[in-house]
């Protein structure tokens, strides 16, 4: 693994107030990577996250995210409004998808849980320092699934008898085998499918079709409604 273009050793600051964890980080990356990295500073405290990165030109800083009292998501902010080209890592020692996504929206350039081996590392943290974003497989994973959820607000408008015709809809079915399953004749099921549109905030049963798709919500709603 080689440092930054021209030779430059990669500048990383840490700012975690559990200083053994800091410490030993520190230890790890001058023992085992001091080729590629130098660790310019460590901080136990949020209010001077920006300040120590701008005093050593750090090009990655790793932030923990539970930090008392206002928290590393606020040493994110921070740190990007006063060095923008600074990158950052943030760390968790939590399973809070909420807490990863505002830091990632802070401006965090990945994310690592705390769980993941120390010797792991050096690799993200070079990968970072390139402009490349690294996020763990499992946040991402969490994160891609929540985006399929519909809002509560859209489902909050729906019955079960819109949900039905939903997934009939996503099916790509007929009006006239919508009607029949739905036991209403064909001017009716055409009315119940404007009526959806509208509710779903869309102008077409393709673009119905592939909202459904995105939330996920057919393959939870064929089952219940006997499809296949």
């Amino acid at each position: 693994m080689s440092a930054t273009a021209g030779g430059r050793k990669i500048v990383v600051v840490i700012v975690d107030d559990h200083e053994l964890f800091s410490q030993g980080l520190a230890l790890l990356l001058t023992r085992e990577w001091g080729e590629s990295f130098t660790v310019g500073g460590q901080t136990t405290y949020v209010e001077e996250a920006a300040d120590l990165v701008a005093s050593c030109n750090a090009d990655v800083a790793i932030i923990d995210l539970s930090m008392p009292p206002l928290g590393g998501v606020a040493a994110i902010r921070h740190v990007k409004a006063r060095n923008p080209k600074t990158r950052i890592l943030a760390l968790s020692g939590t399973e809070d998808l909420g807490l990863a996504e505002e830091a990632l929206r802070a401006g965090a350039d990945g994310f690592l849980p705390k769980t993941a081996r120390p010797e792991a590392l050096a690799g993200p943290l070079w990968t970072i320092a390139e402009g490349v974003c690294v996020v763990d497989r499992a946040l991402l994973d969490g994160l891609l699934s929540n985006t399929r959820k519909p809002s509560s607000v859209l489902l909050d408008s729906l019955n079960a008898q819109d949900l039905r015709l939903w997934t009939l809809l996503a099916t790509g079915m007929e009006t006239a085998d919508i009607a029949a399953r739905m036991l209403v004749s064909e001017r009716t099921a055409k009315r119940m499918v404007a009526a959806l549109l509208h509710k779903l905030g869309v102008t077409n049963r393709i673009a119905a079709a592939a909202m459904a798709g995105r939330f996920g919500l057919l393959d939870d709603l064929a089952d219940a409604d006997g499809l296949s």
